[in-house]
């Protein structure tokens, strides 16, 4: 029960009828966690905070986790069902999932086989003896998973996507972006030397000698590839990454590497390819060509390394984990082993695994009941168009086509893929997870040539998210993120429209952000406005990206409007639609008051539940430099742009999140 009103008595009808009684939501009285607020704080403060802070001050982050919130939960709650899965799959001799599983538990096997099983590997790229041999290594490499300068896959021509193309962009560093290696930055900085010291820990536990030096190599080999490398704000344009052309031209334009040998190498002998960063990919070949060979081997020995560090002894396991895991993210402990084995083996069988939890763990009627609220909400977005007042009548017209092209997808795939030609041992970890990654690249370049695979989901039912596929026309919810708080068929439809419906709304919106907006109905990359729309849409994208260029989580530290566009239009868009969607679903009724809360005010507390989060600052400041979303709290506070948040919350002028009418964003 919530002990007091949110907002003034004078803000809530006397006239709207009480709550009739319904099923109990998983989640309080009706969806939201009420003793997880903070009322001191003013929502025209900080609406984050006062939803949230209550929660935020009392749960502390997992020492396994480099932050902690609603996704976690849920995240926690899939691997525990999947568990149970795997536990039950491994007693079963004859059990594919169940074999991966307990060889990834058997430490003790992999302890005993030593470096033994990725020896052969290690091999291939000591015979090296000369950069002609460079390409087909790089290829071998790739189809291991394992990180080469250039990287390659097989996907939709954006401007032809009834076929596939092999495309190819930057690639090859060991730090999470360019910036860890340029900027002068003192954590940064600091950071660029605990990398070192483990690059020089991986090649001594391998016994490389001189490893201090050939890790100083490494290192400089990789801040050339970052000097080379375009922002990831130029990177996420795509207008500026398609790029096609010719082996033969890219051969020119890229002097110094043998691109047709690891295409040929790699399976994709193709005439053409879409490059992503021209300058990027030629300055990068001119690297390579400058660069020593034995540090060109180096570098992927490391890389090597830390890819398959889950499959080695202890000791490279757990060097790799106090890099990536504690320095770079500042996680004090790695997860529990079975915790791995479990993504492990979802991620090398997928849907062997999916269509158990699917059938175990995802009703029908949960099914059904998110189908309707997409079916709303996209319904809401169609009528929002035409209340636009800056597009054309013609541009309307080809949104409205566009968005009734959409492909909803709920739950699961209605197709499931065919595992039987990947061999799983029940004592070959390393194997297994190699096989695996070659069997992942086979499936990909087989691609090639073949009918767009429009039933091909790229998440598991079992994974807390969602995503818009702009070449598909789609937009694809897993069935674990259609639970509470998301999503709770007993909650309060507000709770709900807020959660899951604002959820559902922001994939929906990517398809108009302002990258899936220069793709049509076709999910064709085109020009489909008129210049009139274009610059008008512009401008409210440069308001949006001013707003959050002002945000500064740590002194000195903003967010990246830019960078973060995509998902800010999202949220904008997505809340709003759902909003609306919200309203429609009242069929003109008024809204109960529950608790002493209106339906608008559990909207937005809906909303900004599912953006509780607790986050460890290495993550954090990681993030904000190569995280197209923004920090959860920005997020949860986008409700600033939203009208009738106002009327909800009565934020007023002075306080911190108050924007006067004419300075809130509205876009779709």
């Amino acid at each position: 029960m919530v002990a007091a009103p949110l907002s003034p008595p004078s803000q809530i009808s006397e006239a709207v009828p009480a709550a009739p009684p319904a099923p109990r939501s998983q989640i309080g009285t009706f969806g939201f966690d009420a003793a997880g607020m903070e009322r001191s704080v003013l929502p025209g403060d900080n609406f984050y905070q006062f939803a949230n802070g209550a929660w935020s001050s009392t749960t502390a982050i997992p020492a396994d986790k480099s932050s902690y919130g609603s996704f976690n939960l849920l995240d926690d709650l899939s691997k525990q069902r999947t568990h149970g899965i795997l536990e039950q799959a491994a007693a079963d001799p004859d059990s594919k999932i169940g074999s991966a599983f307990t060889a990834f538990l058997d430490t003790a096997g992999i302890e005993a086989k030593g470096l033994a099983p990725i020896n052969p590997w290690l091999g291939e790229i000591a015979a090296v003896g000369s950069k002609a041999q460079l390409a087909p290594l790089y290829a071998m490499a790739a189809a291991l998973g394992i990180t080469t300068p250039f990287a390659t896959r097989v996907g939709q021509d954006d401007k032809n996507p009834e076929i596939y193309v092999l495309g190819v962009s930057q690639s090859g560093l060991g730090l999470p972006d360019r910036d860890y290696y340029l900027s002068t930055d003192a954590k940064l900085a600091n950071t660029r030397a605990k990398y070192l010291t483990h690059l020089t820990t991986m090649m001594s536990l391998a016994g490389q000698p001189n490893a201090a030096a050939r890790a100083a190599a490494v290192l400089a080999f990789e801040t050339g590839l970052a000097k080379a490398h375009w922002t990831r704000i130029d990177s996420r344009d795509a207008d500026k990454t398609y790029n096609k052309l010719t082996v033969a031209d890219l051969a020119r334009t890229a002097p110094g590497f043998d691109f047709r040998s690891m295409f040929a190498a790699n399976g994709t002998a193709v005439d053409s390819v879409i490059v992503a960063q021209p300058s990027a990919i030629g300055g990068t070949a001119r690297l390579i060509a400058a660069t020593p060979l034995a540090v060109l081997k180096d570098q992927l020995l490391v890389r090597s390394l830390d890819a398959y560090a889950d499959y080695l002894p202890s000791a490279f396991d757990k060097e790799n984990f106090a890099f990536y895991g504690t320095v770079l993210s500042g996680t004090p402990e790695q997860q529990v082993r079975w915790k791995r084995g479990v993504e492990f083996t979802t991620g090398a069988l997928s849907d062997e695994v999916s269509k158990i939890y699917v059938q175990r763990y995802f009703p029908p009627e949960t099914k059904a009941s998110a189908d309707a609220l997409v079916k709303n909400v996209v319904a809401a977005m169609d009528r929002r168009i035409d209340t636009l007042d800056w597009m054309s009548a013609q541009t309307k017209v080809r949104a409205h086509a566009k968005l009734a092209a959409f492909t909803p997808k709920i739950g699961y795939p209605d197709r499931w893929r065919d595992f039987s030609g990947l061999e799983v041992r029940r004592d070959d970890a390393l194997g297994n997870a190699m096989r695996s990654a070659r069997f992942e690249h086979g499936y990909n370049i087989g691609k090639l040539g073949q009918p767009i695979y429009r039933w091909e989901w790229g998440m598991t039912p079992m994974e807390v998210n969602a995503y818009a596929n702009f070449g598909m026309v789609e937009i694809v919810f897993p069935a674990a993120i259609l639970q509470p708080p998301f999503f709770d068929p007993n909650a309060d439809p507000a709770v709900n429209y807020g959660g899951i419906g604002a959820v559902i709304g922001h994939e929906m919106s990517h398809h108009f952000d302002d990258q899936g907006a220069k793709y049509d109905l076709t999910g064709k990359l085109v020009k489909w406005w008129t210049p009139t729309d274009t610059t008008a849409f512009q401008a409210r994208l440069d308001a949006l990206g001013k707003q959050y260029d002002a945000y500064e989580p740590f002194p000195g530290v903003h967010v990246q409007g830019k960078l973060t566009m995509g998902e800010n239009v999202a949220d904008l868009a997505g809340l709003a639609v759902a909003h609306d969607a919200y309203l429609a679903s009242l069929g003109g009724a008024a809204s109960p008051v529950i608790d002493g809360t209106t339906g608008d005010q559990r909207f937005y507390l809906g909303w900004a539940q599912v953006w509780r989060q607790n986050i460890r600052e290495e993550a954090a400041r990681q993030r904000l430099l190569t995280d197209p979303h923004s920090p959860n709290e920005q997020r949860g506070n986008v409700v600033r742009n939203m009208d009738p948040w106002y009327s909800a919350f009565g934020a007023q002028p002075g306080q911190k999140l108050y924007l006067a009418p004419s300075q809130r964003v509205r876009i779709w």
